[in-house]
């Protein structure tokens, strides 16, 4: 799950590639997977990650 999040917070790969690397296999998994361990959607996660970094700059 950690190495899925710094993905997400660092590159624009698409879900499906990222689900696949991680061991998740589907996008579907890794959405139900990040919702139920984090209580977001990978797409809320990355888009809060971005708004709060891009703040810093």
């Amino acid at each position: 799950m950690e190495a899925a999040q710094r993905a997400l917070e660092d590159g624009g790969d698409p879900l499906e590639a990222i689900a696949r690397r991680y061991g998740f296999g589907t996008a579907e998994t890794l959405r139900r997977s990040f919702h139920r361990c984090l209580g977001v959607a990978p797409s809320d996660y990355r888009d809060r990650f971005r708004s709060t970094t891009g703040e810093h700059l």
